[in-house]
């Protein structure tokens, strides 16, 4: 035999149907996902070692064995089908890890009618499940008939050995291949492109048996083990499309990246959908070990959720968001330099394909952000649009129009255009709001009436409570960086730069936008709307960090498309896509922020469009002067806050270990 070569033959582990995995109701199995083998029907519950070797592992729901031959190959008896939900309370055990058998050796008696009264199948399985590793293919007597216990069935062997030596074995008059792969495919599963590594991943976590549970969240699998111990990280971290692996608040992470969704598709279509948890992994309740106890704590916690059901539902959008971003720039340099007019046709159809995303945010991050709380998407979009819907938002946008009365409740007004924190609000609410509409509605009516309600209630409170709740707290900040600009532009810079990011994930820098108009309006320039330019270029230079370090493929790709749209002067997919997700990030690029505001508010460099950033630099062009102090000004500003921001985040915020580290308080609220 040469080296690597296989010929081994199994013998039936039980008395009964000698059957193909192909027979079996269990797409794990049946499909070869688990390696080559057979499956018995049994008329006994004497189970035996189809192989001598060495347990290996024997599952704490006594329904699986594994067991290790001298030749390499790794066997795992199953006994039933879907019986870990049986709890071991069928199955009495005769052997335990790590002890030697011999084939034929007596090791589990199964409760047959214990089983079948469980409604459960009682087919004793036995595959080989480093098949792909040894190129194996496997030789069994024709299917269909009966066999004793401890009979030869099987012979196994790989294209190293001829075919012959397995004919001294099992006679070719009735032998049939079954799922005998050939060497050259042996390491394709399925046909789809993430159904290899899907069925790696299931290898490495122990296989099916140890699975109890599997749900994912932006960028993770989080799988619930039966014994973490089985998991082979080591050869999980070294897959092709595999981040990194870590372990946090009961759940065994593997980091996929942006594709993790796919992957999980993939990993739950082999491991069929009763391992399917629910998709809303940022809902998931922590171990009562794993709850804080102190309020800052339970705060930290609460933060941290909001944050992690914000990002949740713009990682959908990210992608079209940057896109947008990036022609919205070009657009505005385009009209800078007086190439395009803002009345011309082509304008105007190229700035609705590049606006729609930001007007209509609130009806797509709706739908997003239902899916992951549980809400119902269709209701969240309809609330969604009652926000952008136009009479509204014409009537928020004039002063005359912008208070009302809603059911005898004054109500002012707010253009939530493009706005994030009040639909997530909503859609948080409606998960609470559709379980007790359901309780109070009849079960006739429910289909009808629920929604419309729910609708209704939601778009009310987000209308009456959450709009001038954050009209308020928008307009008190507004107030105060007036009152801070007048008193110190260098003060100013600083607190505007440090904290306008901020107010954008909460939808409260929108308080400041009527002013940079009304300033670009009457007085032809805007000193405020120049400080909000330099947070767009810290956060660009931060996620431009990013991509410069990371080795991840997929989050490069990410940083570089996220970074070109906030050097266009959109800034959600790097806040969203990368930098919030990254905390550290964030914050070092808000302080560059702070520092690249100090810098323009003592240079007092002007803003002369609603425009900015990098592509907006025709904006800083002094009209009837051309390029003077104010431009030179806006270069040392804004490239000096690019280079800050960049070389910070380079050096002091971001690292990959980042993708994978994360405080157990907040991991299951984190991507």
């Amino acid at each position: 035999m040469t080296k690597g070569a296989v010929n081994a033959t199994l013998c039936a582990p039980v008395a009964g149907q000698l059957n193909a995995l192909t027979t079996i109701d269990d797409p794990v199995f049946s499909k070869g996902l688990m390696g080559v083998g057979f499956a018995i029907d049994p008329t006994d519950g004497a189970i035996h070692a189809p192989v001598s070797g060495q347990i290996t592992m024997v599952a704490e729901t006594k329904h699986a064995v594994g067991i290790h031959t001298a030749s390499g190959l790794d066997v795992l008896l199953h006994l039933g089908i879907d019986t870990v939900e049986l709890a071991g309370a069928p199955y009495e055990l005769a052997v335990k890890a790590n002890d030697q058998v011999i084939a034929g050796q007596p090791i589990v008696t199964m409760d047959l009618a214990a089983v079948k009264k469980a409604g459960k199948a009682t087919t004793v399985i036995t595959v080989i499940t480093n098949t792909q590793a040894l190129h194996l293919q496997i030789f069994l007597k024709a299917t269909g008939v009966t066999v004793n216990a401890n009979d030869v069935v099987a012979v196994a062997t790989n294209p190293e050995v001829a075919l012959s030596s397995a004919d001294d074995v099992v006679s070719t008059d009735d032998a049939i291949a079954v799922a005998a792969t050939p060497a050259s495919e042996a390491s394709a599963v399925g046909d789809g492109q993430y159904d290899q590594l899907a069925h790696d991943i299931i290898q490495g976590v122990g296989g099916a048996v140890n699975v109890n549970n599997l749900i994912h969240c932006i960028t993770r699998l989080r799988f619930y083990l039966k014994d973490e111990a089985k998991a082979q990280t080591a050869k999980i971290e070294n897959l092709d499309g595999v981040i990194d692996v870590t372990k946090a608040a009961g759940q065994y992470q593997v980091v996929i990246g942006p594709a993790v969704s796919d992957v999980y598709d993939a990993v739950i279509g082999q491991l069929g959908p009763q391992y399917a948890g629910d998709g809303a992994a940022t809902t998931q309740p922590l171990p009562a070990k794993d709850q804080p106890t102190t309020p800052w704590g339970k705060v930290k916690q609460g933060f941290s959720s909001l944050i992690g059901v914000m990002t949740a539902s713009m990682v959908p959008v990210i992608g079209i968001l940057a896109g947008s971003g990036i022609l919205k720039g070009i657009l505005a340099a385009l009209t800078g330099f007086k190439v395009l007019s803002t009345t011309s046709g082509t304008y105007m159809v190229l700035n609705a394909v590049g606006d729609a995303t930001f007007y209509f945010l609130p009806i797509i991050l709706g739908f997003t952000a239902a899916k992951k709380l549980g809400s119902n998407p269709i209701v969240l979009a309809v609330v969604g649009g009652i926000l952008v819907y136009p009479n509204l938002i014409q009537a928020a946008g004039k002063a005359a129009t912008a208070q009302i009365t809603v059911l005898g409740l004054p109500t002012h007004l707010v253009a939530y255009s493009a706005s994030v924190f009040p639909i997530i609000v909503a859609a948080w609410l409606g998960s609470h709001v559709e379980k007790w509409l359901k309780k109070v509605v009849p079960l006739a009516l429910r289909s009808v009436f629920v929604p419309i309600l729910e609708a209704l209630i939601l778009g009310l409170v987000v209308l009456i409570v959450v709009g001038p709740l954050i009209t308020v707290i928008s307009q008190g900040l507004a107030n105060a960086i007036i009152t801070t600009y007048n008193f110190s532009p260098a003060l100013s810079g600083l607190v505007i730069g440090g904290l306008y990011q901020t107010m954008v994930i909460f939808g409260l820098h929108w308080s400041l936008i009527p002013i940079v108009i009304n300033d670009l309006a009457t007085n032809g320039h805007s000193y405020l709307n120049a400080l909000i330019s330099v947070t767009m270029v810290a956060q660009g230079g931060a996620v431009l960090a990013v991509f410069l370090k990371t080795r991840n493929k997929k989050l490069k790709e990410l940083s570089l498309a996220a970074a070109v749209s906030a050097f266009c002067g959109v800034t959600e997919p790097a806040i969203y896509g990368v930098n919030l997700k990254y905390k550290r990030v964030f914050i070092v690029g808000s302080i560059a922020g702070a520092l690249g505001g100090l810098v323009a508010g003592l240079l007092r460099v002007n803003n002369y469009a609603l425009s900015g950033s990098l592509i907006g630099f025709p904006a800083f062009i002094t009209p009837d002067v051309g390029i003077g102090s104010n431009f030179y000004s806006y270069l040392i500003s804004h490239y000096g806050t690019l280079l800050i921001s960049t070389v910070a985040v380079y050096f002091l915020g971001f690292s990959d270990k980042m993708v994978t580290k994360k405080a157990p308080a907040s991991a299951p609220t984190e991507s």
